[in-house]
């Protein structure tokens, strides 16, 4: 598996302790920023990560924003996209096994690394339980067929 992660600057320090995780658990992963001491948009690097993720270059996403919402709004606004904030193991569980998810999105003024940890960790271990919720993430694709312009 291969993890596209992007922050804000309120996100950097959450970023930072999760690409660490990753590194040592031999997961795959790629920075699409920010910076330290950069003042950003995080609409701006939403976009760079989710891009990934559309191309096929990468399987996942985690976004980490302030709060992990406004990360959420942009990238759900993309065909194919499920994104999720978590605060919890069972939100991270739950964002997977029932609704597939494909972007994670975290908060960096409302969890603590270690907390994150714990939903990242979660996020990554559970497997989609397809069954009656394919056919509600069938209904979903559906929307976004009506919806979105193609890609």
């Amino acid at each position: 598996m291969k993890i596209a992660l992007a922050s804000d600057h309120a996100g950097y320090e959450l970023k930072k302790g999760i690409i660490s995780y990753l590194s040592k658990n031999g997961i795959d992963h790629g920075d699409f920023g920010c910076g330290p001491e950069e003042r950003v948009d995080y609409v701006d690097y939403a976009e760079k990560a989710i891009e990934q993720v559309l191309e096929k270059d990468y399987d996942r996403a985690i976004l980490i924003c302030g709060t992990g919402l406004g990360m959420a709004i942009v990238a759900n606004k993309h065909r194919t996209i499920r994104a999720t904030p978590c605060v919890d193991e069972y939100t991270a569980e739950v964002s997977r096994r029932h609704n597939d998810s494909n972007c994670l999105t975290l908060g960096g003024r409302v969890i603590p690394l270690d907390e994150a940890l714990s939903v990242v960790r979660i996020w990554l271990e559970t497997e989609f339980e397809g069954g009656r919720h394919q056919n509600r993430l069938d209904k979903i694709l559906e929307i976004e067929e009506k919806n979105f312009k193609s890609r």
